[in-house]
Parts: C-alpha cells; structure tokens; sequence
C-alpha cells in the first residue's frame, strides 16, 4: 500500500489528526488539525510531506485550531494547500473566537479563507482518492472521508467506537445523525476500518453488532 497514514491526539480536546500521504509523491492530505500547530507542522516536516489539501471533518473549535498556522507553514514553504470545511459549518467557523470562550480557552482568529467542499467530492493525492460523505448531525456541516480502497473511514465526530456523536450543541440534530450513520456509514464494507475523532478505532462491523446507539 503506497499511503502512509499517520493518526495522533491534539490538544485541546484530543482530536484525532491524521496525515495521509502518498509515499511515491510526497503528496498529502491533513484532516482536522485540530490543534498543537507547531507538533502537526514537525511531523509534516519530517516525514517529507507537500500537502495538497487541509480538510475538516467539521468546525467545532477542537478540530479547526491548528488550522492557521498549518496553512500558513505550508506556503511559508512554497506549498499552496486547499482548504476545505463543508458549508454548513462555515457559521461555526465564524464563530471560532466565541466557541474558545465557551471553553474558557483564549480567543483564535480564524483563517482568512476557507473553502467550501460538497457531498460526493474526491480529493486526489498521489495515486489515492478520498471522497467525501456528508454526514450532519452532530453539526449541520459534518462530513466524513472514505478512502475507499484501503477501507478506511475518517467519521470525525459522527461514529465513535461505542458511540455517536453529541447533538446537544449549535445545529446538532440526532434524528439528521442517526440516518447519516445508518445510511452512509454502516452501509460501507462491514471490515472498513474507523478512525473517529476521539479515542480508539473501531470497525464498522464492530459497531454494527456492539454500538449501544445503534
């Protein structure tokens, strides 16, 4: 398998970041560098990485915080990234500075732009393609990344190992999270394997059978 896949907790909140790169191309993709810039950075520098693409699984402050200074590193170095966040969260995106307050965290500016991505969608690196499955639910922006031909599932914070994602905040909807998992994620390959946006990895047979929720 020509992808190195590289899945790591950042503070604030744990997030899980991942970096997917090709490793004929050099040529990546970072989902949800949700904070600790400068550690997500030293792994891209050491691993050789150009990132083509930053994508987001959603825009919960925890998952966008390392956003800014990943991007800007990027073109320091003469890389120009895509950065992607579906359009129905670019209202929690906005609000960034007040979602740090409600956590008692100090306030982070957003960066200047980003760009919309859509159900469907497939980001190309290298020889691999990853698509996106709008999944709303636990925001009204939520997606998730199938790469297809490795049987991975990136379902940020849709599907947990043993759970589901929370719908009690700005725009969570648990009737819209519910039929998102039902209908795209259980109906991928039962030995897909999930990487959720916290804690452990799970599979989608697994969750299947054990998942409390479901």
């Amino acid at each position: 398998m020509n992808i190195e896949i590289t899945s790591f907790p950042v503070a604030p909140l744990g997030c899980t970041c991942s970096i997917l790169k090709d490793k004929i191309t050099g040529e990546t993709i970072v989902v949800d560098p949700g904070g600790e810039g400068p550690k997500i950075i030293a792994l891209l520098e050491e691993k050789g990485c150009r990132v083509r693409y930053i994508i987001h699984t959603h825009a919960h402050f925890d998952h966008v915080l390392g956003t800014h200074d990943v991007a800007n590193h990027c073109r320091s170095r003469n890389q120009t990234p895509d950065v992607r966040l579906h359009p129905g969260d670019q209202f929690l995106y906005k609000m960034l500075a007040k979602q740090c307050g409600w956590f008692g965290l100090p306030p982070a500016q957003p960066i200047e732009v980003m760009a919309d991505m859509s159900d469907n969608e497939e980001f190309s690196f290298g020889g691999h393609k990853l698509t996106v499955l709008h999944t709303p639910g636990h925001t009204p922006g939520s997606c998730s990344f199938h790469l297809a031909n490795e049987g991975i599932l990136f379902s940020g914070d849709t599907l947990f190992a043993g759970g589901i994602g929370r719908t009690d905040l700005p725009g969570g909807d648990y009737s819209q999270i519910m039929t998102s998992i039902k209908e795209r994620l259980l109906t991928l390959d039962e030995g897909t394997t999930v990487i959720p946006g916290h804690g452990d990895f799970t599979r989608i047979f697994e969750e299947k059978q054990l998942n409390p929720f479901l």
